[in-house]
């Protein structure tokens, strides 16, 4: 018997329903093997022999829903890989002709026109209409990340951004993603970055230079987050993972040493900088800005 529940398993992407699984082993056997652990529930009405990794769980959407179920929002910037938002839901829309449920775990929605693309052998709406969408509601820094990622990620462009958002008009948060677009840079390297990119664009500062590299004077190459090479500064975003061993802060106080030796002025900011003294940021690189041009 074993081998038969294995096999349908295995025919089916490691997921039966009960209806198929009261058909092999019958009620007894079933309820032994759910109480036992041996069979594990993925959702109401699925189940997997192992604890439901999320491509089990999508696995068991697709066979309640008879047809592969579409990744949206969330879901699918994380499977195109430049999902910025920390997230435990699926977000799936619902196929026509059927109806999943919310559940826990689980949100359904109704996307009717969205765009779909591939994805790992999965349709899900596609990127730049996705980059929109989870950016419409965010707050405007994390939304900037989330257009700046989906720039890096090569998976759209700005052109297909603006065209997303053309299509998006009227829906909440449209505007502001629209205004944002143009600022979106696929060299920026972690949200942070775009957060505080965004501040000092706010603040009135000129844009900087992102991921600028600076050559000292025994020909190596270094590489500063944000730089204004007419008045040789560099401003470099430091996270919590800064400093992590004696060779990164060696590392460190070289790369400063260098590019002081060839005439730039650094500094550093941290996130308090870039989300509670956002003022005080601007002003201190303002000021060096002023004074380095003078």
């Amino acid at each position: 018997m074993h081998g038969d529940i294995d096999a349908l398993l295995h025919s089916q992407g490691g997921v039966a329903t009960t209806g198929q699984l009261l058909d092999v082993i019958g009620r007894a056997r079933f309820e032994s093997q759910v109480n036992s652990g041996d069979l594990v529930a993925v959702w109401t009405g699925i189940y997997s022999r192992t604890e439901p990794t999320n491509e089990l769980r999508l696995r068991g959407l697709d066979l309640r829903a008879g047809e592969p179920v579409a990744l949206c929002l969330g879901t699918a910037a994380n499977a195109y890989g430049f999902g910025v938002e920390d997230i435990s839901d699926l977000h799936v829309l619902t196929p026509p002709g059927h109806q999943l449920r919310n559940s826990d775990g689980l949100v359904v929605h109704r996307r009717e026109g969205a765009p779909l693309a591939m994805v790992e052998g999965r349709p899900a709406t596609a990127p730049a209409w996705t980059a929109v969408e989870v950016a419409r509601n965010l707050h405007r820094p994390r939304a900037l990340a989330t257009l700046d990622a989906a720039l890096r990620s090569g998976t759209c462009d700005q052109r297909q951004l603006l065209l997303a958002a053309a299509r998006q008009k009227g829906r909440r948060g449209i505007v502001n993603v629209r205004e944002l677009i143009p600022l979106a840079r696929p060299e920026a390297e972690s949200p942070m970055e775009s957060e505080a990119r965004l501040a000092m664009h706010d603040g009135g500062l000129p844009d900087p230079e992102l991921q600028y590299q600076i050559v000292d004077r025994d020909g190596r190459i270094w590489r500063v987050d944000f730089a204004w090479p007419d008045c040789r500064l560099a401003v470099e975003y430091d996270g919590f993972d800064w400093h992590s061993g004696p060779d990164d802060f060696s590392r460190d106080r070289q790369k400063q040493a260098a590019l002081h030796e060839v005439g730039w002025t650094t500094m550093s900011i941290v996130s308090d900088d870039v989300r509670r003294l956002t003022r005080e940021m601007v002003r201190r690189i303002d000021h060096r800005l002023r004074r380095t041009a003078a």
